[in-house]
């Protein structure tokens, strides 16, 4: 399929204002339209440490492998089961435990605080924006939780599908970090509007993801604990929305949030979220209003994204990906397991397929029609891409079956198979998309009139 691609010039929009049919073509609704220039800025120096981060992720994925995988496996075992901490409040977990249950929550914290500044501030708060990777990430959920279903029920017994069910959101969740190191290593350069697209759609599918997590698998409640969990909370709040900074005073309520939380039954990370939510985005008027600069959400964005990217991911990561690929409990009985089937193809096929599916029907439905700048083998690859399943992917899986069961390091096998797979499949759509997406980025930075914004945003004073 060779796309039809729009020649711009400096001249473009007077010659098209003279067609008799411009007013219905500029009118018309378009699907993953090109943002304004400076969230587009905004999201290109988030990508750049997302992808910074990837590569980390991948250098732990790959050391847990071969140590796992080496003569000198049990010792990288007896570290990840190493116990610390101190029980009355369910606190002596192992290391891995504390990778993902208190490391993580430094991540779902960053989440939290991307999403409110997505829908507060960001192209989200505009519905007309927001529900194409809004319907695309739901749709990207949905197929890959039917496949994983389907798959169990028909080639598992009745006791092994009721057990293996257990791990229906395995295969949902997208991780942007290891995502953007793949089109890294591949030196795609994606349209910025593919770029906002990927960001967004991996910020609605971190929402369903803790949604997911906080209903489904909460274990024992103990409410005594959540009620204990609102108080440090709610002053954690009381302070940042009065804009106070001081780390002393932010990050004692913060750990003990997460405690009680943690102690309450549901998932630790859920705190960080919902810390998240707490924080304002936008200044306050007495500090200048939203024309004074980033708020305390993006302040603690900044501050807290290169910790997550950096430190917590790679770290859970290093923890959760170290499984033996070889003999009687590998790759050989993972081959044969439902639960291994289902997820490498909800990973590669549902995911896919209902990332570029839902996309298309939401356009279609709204008599919309796909951005002149791209084309729908674009929206493909990026679908393909998001079947790179790994940091929450790992983590429902450790939730679902229970860390260290069989299910469990058949889930590692298959997750890391189906993101490879998929990984494999987008880089393949997307290289030969590379010399247009090479194209399209030299048109981005294309400034005739010497404003500082390239001409290919058009005149944001007139938005």
């Amino acid at each position: 399929m060779v796309p039809r691609w729009r020649t711009h010039s400096p001249h473009s929009h007077s010659r098209h204002s003279h067609s008799p049919n411009s007013h219905s073509a500029h009118s018309r609704l378009r699907s993953l339209a090109r943002g304004s220039f400076s969230e587009y800025r905004r999201i290109t120096e988030v990508l750049r440490k997302e992808t910074v981060g990837g590569a980390l992720l991948l250098t732990a994925t790959v050391v847990a492998l071969v140590w796992a995988n080496s003569p000198w496996s049990s010792g990288y075992f007896d570290f990840r089961d190493l116990h610390l901490g101190y029980e009355p409040w369910h606190l002596s977990l192992s290391l891995g435990k504390w990778a993902s249950d208190g490391l993580l929550a430094i991540f779902f914290f960053v989440a939290g605080l991307e999403l409110k500044r997505e829908f507060v501030a960001g192209d989200l708060r505009r519905p007309s924006t927001a529900i194409v990777p809004v319907v695309a990430a739901c749709g990207g959920v949905a197929l890959p939780a039917i496949i994983f279903t389907l798959a169990n029920v028909a080639l598992g017994t009745e006791q092994s599908a009721g057990d293996a069910l257990r791990g229906w959101a395995v295969p949902t969740a997208t991780d942007i970090a290891f995502a953007l190191a793949v089109l890294a290593v591949i030196s795609t350069h994606l349209p910025a509007a593919l770029r906002t697209f990927l960001l967004t759609l991996a910020v609605v599918d971190d929402l369903i993801a803790i949604a997911i997590i906080a209903f489904f698998y909460a274990s024992g409640l103990n409410l005594v604990f959540l009620a204990l969990a609102i108080v440090p909370l709610a002053v954690f709040t009381w302070l940042v929305q009065r804009r106070v900074r001081s780390w002393y005073l932010l990050l004692p309520l913060a750990v003990l949030t997460w405690a009680l939380v943690h102690a309450s039954g549901i998932h630790a990370t859920v705190a960080g979220v919902l810390m998240g939510f707490a924080v304002p985005v936008i200044r306050s008027e007495k500090a200048g209003g939203p024309e004074a600069g980033p708020g305390l959400a993006e302040h603690f964005e900044q501050r807290f994204r290169p910790l997550s990217a950096g430190v917590a991911v790679p770290v859970f990561a290093f923890f959760s990906a170290g499984v033996r690929v070889g003999g009687a409990d590998g790759v050989g009985s993972a081959l044969t397991d439902p639960v291994t089937i289902g997820i490498v193809l909800a990973l590669v096929v549902g995911k896919a397929l209902g990332v570029f599916g839902s996309t298309w029907l939401v356009t279609k439905s709204r008599h919309a029609e796909l951005d002149p700048d791209l084309a729908w083998v674009d929206v493909f690859g990026l679908a393909l891409l998001s079947g790179v399943g790994f940091t929450v992917s790992l983590l429902v899986a450790g939730l679902g079956f229970g860390e260290g069961t069989l299910h469990d390091e058949h889930a590692k096998v298959a997750i890391l198979t189906g993101s490879l797979t998929a990984a494999v499949l987008a880089a393949v759509v997307l290289r030969a998309r590379n010399r247009h997406y090479r194209r399209l980025a030299t048109l981005e930075t294309f400034d005739a009139d010497g404003d500082g914004v390239p001409d290919a945003f058009g005149n944001e004073d007139a938005r």
